[in-house]
């Protein structure tokens, strides 16, 4: 028995190691998907969401519980495993909640998208950052409009001009003209902009999943160090 707590307690730092790397994969998730959304003002009821800094929080939170957990192990302490195995059993939570909202999102981007992307071509000639961010996703992004360049005929009075980041080589007054068949981007910016979400919202769920999966374990691990220390084993 004391051959096998060792072990038990040999693979309890080797999984504190792993949560320690998932926690800052956790924050490093988190500040990719923050900046990813406030990059994107077409989607502002997002951008406003907490879900981002909730994974941040989750990876500090983490990384620090993966040190807590250390100790606990080396000082064969009751208390401390405990109280990491429940904080952990809590995180786990959190974190199947994260994978659920991020798979909800991915089936509400095309209406959030649609209408963000609406609203920005109203305000593009009223607020400055808002024709900034606009101008930078059709560049990036390489669209034109929502669905595709006649969504700007209330650009001008012409009716036929889209905004010079619509072209495809920038320069001072290209978008004169483009609706008629200027050298301007033909793809409409929301199913750029669907893609780009869909696959950020998808990898965002899958690393919770995929760390929640491994959090599992060390509650295993830690409950199984609980039994022994309980029984007085010697484990170190």
């Amino acid at each position: 028995m004391e051959g096998g707590m060792k072990c038990v307690k040999f693979l309890f730092f080797f999984f504190n190691f792993i949560f320690w790397l998932c926690g800052l994969a956790l924050i490093i998730v988190g500040v990719l998907a923050k900046t990813a959304v406030t990059n994107l003002p077409a989607i502002k009821q997002v951008a406003s969401t907490a879900s981002p800094i909730v994974i941040i929080v989750v990876g500090v939170v983490v990384f620090f519980i993966a040190f807590f957990g250390c100790c606990g192990a080396w000082k064969d302490n009751y208390c401390m495993v405990t109280t990491f195995a429940i904080l952990l059993s809590f995180i786990i939570i959190i974190e199947i909640g994260i994978a659920i909202a991020a798979y909800v999102f991915r089936s509400k981007i095309t209406d959030l998208v649609d209408e963000g992307l609406q609203d920005m071509i109203k305000e593009y000639k009223t607020n400055p950052e808002v024709k900034d961010g606009m101008d930078k996703m059709q560049q990036e992004l390489k669209c034109c409009g929502v669905v595709n360049a006649s969504d700007w005929v209330d650009y001008k009075p012409d009716k036929v001009s889209v905004p010079d980041s619509c072209c495809k080589n920038v320069t001072d007054n290209c978008g004169a003209g483009g609706i008629k068949g200027g050298n301007i981007f033909k793809e409409g910016c929301a199913t750029a902009l669907e893609d780009f979400l869909k696959k950020n919202a998808l990898w965002v769920g899958v690393a919770a999943l995929v760390i929640a999966f491994i959090e599992i374990l060390g509650v295993v691990f830690a409950c199984t160090l609980m039994r022994g220390i309980r029984k007085g084993y010697e484990v170190m």
